[in-house]
């Protein structure tokens, strides 16, 4: 249960921090509106938020973090950019979905 409770908690905050970024890349490279930066502000509040949820210590969580930010991140470009992640993609999120898994959820001596 721990499991899927970190790694369904690691997959919202990724959300909220690829669109707390993405919405000021809207803004910025596409020309849409500056109203933009507001929801990016809370998403990126929620971000932080999120992180803070864990109970181990913070170095662990974001370490962790950045394996399921990768496979969220290409979720992402797939279901929002339109572009099917190759191969490659799946391969290297795989991989850091396992470092992911080793660091959170192997035996800890502290």
């Amino acid at each position: 249960m721990f499991e899927i409770k970190t790694i369904t908690l690691f997959m919202v905050t990724a959300v909220a921090e690829i669109a707390g970024c993405y919405l000021p890349y809207l803004w910025l490279k596409q020309d849409k509106s500056i109203w933009l930066l507001i929801p990016a502000a809370i998403s990126l509040t929620l971000f932080a938020w999120l992180l803070s949820l864990h109970p181990t210590a913070a170095g662990r969580v974001y370490a962790a973090y950045g394996g399921v930010y990768i496979f969220v991140a290409l979720l992402w470009l797939w279901l929002v950019d339109g572009i099917r992640p190759s191969a490659w993609d799946l391969v290297g999120a795989s991989v850091a979905l396992i470092g992911m898994a080793i660091i959170m959820f192997a035996p800890k001596s502290v």
